[in-house]
């Protein structure tokens, strides 16, 4: 049989890129094709978020995402130093606002040092040198934090790789059969041949999974995040974030300047009516009949109402979203926030309701799918595309 490529990787988001980064350094000579069905990198997911490197704080020590994210932030800053990507190391500040909080925030304390992050705590006149504007009753600060632009990350992989990148290259069919590899047709009618088929689709990897004949046990639920922008960004000098619940991948409503020197404020999170549902207007019946149709939909649903309830109501009231963020910065005003892009996050659900917490990559015949990569994907998508290609050429033999 006649192989167009070793390798089809789905999706040009910046895992999905670095995949392809990944294979073309381990082993050269491997050819790579990543079809992404937009005219451009980074539609989605990596480009519509605040930009920041994470430390890697949150995340249960030894899994995935704190390997991945302490090892990514460093790397992703070497990165864009030696390709001259704007970024910067900024560390930042998650405060306490209210006592009840405080066990949490000791809780992020010892998990950082676990997780072999600087950790700093402070009391509130030390929360005033770094943040004047900011109130809180403790806060920790942790050093390692930076801000990039991902998109241009993003951009500089898809050049960088060695790789064919197609756009305008929509999967429409998947046929994988034994020994012969993997076909895909697109939807202008493309037909291409890889040896293995790597599926970083993100919004869609659940699908593409099924298409490709293998049942992932999960399905994405998109989660919209809508954001604003601060009028007066004198009010926040660095990054801020509430002390986050730990039922929840959410990390609540914080501010982020970012490297464009405009402060982003968000996001919350709330069902979206589509897969790249990026405000209410935006309604695919079939996806949303899907995501309906999920068992875990309605777990979620109903373990977790009055969190939802509360989010909708951030949504549809901008007073209400203000007054969230009040707790953090008491002098905002309803007319500093001016709306900004929204993003749909990614999230894996398994049947009974579990919201999937770490990166969840599973493997089937000459396939490798990436099931569940949001926040913080992008800050440790480095070392996720060097374990993805690591799976392929054991593939590849």
């Amino acid at each position: 049989m006649a192989y167009d490529c070793d390798v089809l990787v789905v999706g040009g988001g910046i895992v999905g890129l670095s995949v392809a980064h990944a294979l073309t350094r381990a082993a050269p000579g491997t050819r790579v094709t990543v079809l992404e069905k937009e005219a451009g990198p980074a539609r989605h997911q990596t480009g519509r978020n605040s930009g920041v490197i994470h430390s890697g704080i949150y995340y249960r020590p030894g899994s995935l995402k704190a390997r991945f994210a302490v090892r990514g932030a460093a790397e992703m800053v070497k990165f864009c130093a030696e390709y001259g990507i704007a970024h910067e190391v900024t560390g930042k500040l998650i405060v306490a606002t209210d006592r009840a909080e405080l066990p949490r925030l000791h809780s992020l304390v010892q998990r950082g040092r676990e997780n072999g992050i600087p950790v700093r705590e402070l009391g509130p006149a030390q929360i005033a040198e770094y943040e004047p504007d900011v109130r809180g009753i403790a806060a920790i600060h942790v050093g390692t934090t930076g801000i990039c632009d991902y998109g241009a990350v993003a951009e500089h992989l898809a050049h960088a790789s060695g790789a064919e990148v197609r756009y305008d290259a929509e999967i429409v069919h998947v046929d994988r059969r034994p020994g012969l590899g993997v076909a895909v047709r697109t939807a202008r009618g493309d037909v291409l041949r890889g040896k293995v088929l790597v599926n970083c689709a993100g919004l869609h990897c659940d699908r593409i999974a099924r298409m490709t004949g293998d049942e992932p046990d999960m399905r994405i639920v998109p989660f919209r995040g809508e954001y604003f922008t601060l009028a007066r960004p004198e009010l926040v000098r660095g990054l801020v974030y509430p002390v986050p619940d730990p039922a929840f991948p959410f990390l609540g409503v914080h501010l982020t300047r970012g490297v464009d020197g405009g402060v982003h404020v968000g996001p919350n999170a709330v069902p979206a009516l589509a897969r790249e549902g990026y405000d209410w207007s935006v309604v695919r019946p079939r996806e949303l009949a899907a995501t309906l149709a999920w068992p875990g939909s309605w777990q979620i649903a109903r373990r977790h109402w009055r969190y939802g309830a509360g989010e909708l109501r951030r949504s549809l009231s901008k007073e209400a979203f203000t007054e969230a963020v009040r707790r953090l910065l008491p002098g905002v005003r309803a007319d500093d926030l001016v709306p900004a892009a929204a993003g749909v996050r990614a999230q894996a659900v398994l049947r009974d309701g579990t919201l999937v917490d770490d990166f969840l990559i599973k493997e089937g015949a000459r396939a490798v799918h990436v099931l569940n990569a949001p926040s913080p994907a992008a800050t440790a998508s480095l070392p996720i595309g060097r374990e993805v290609a690591r799976r392929v050429l054991a593939t590849l033999g």
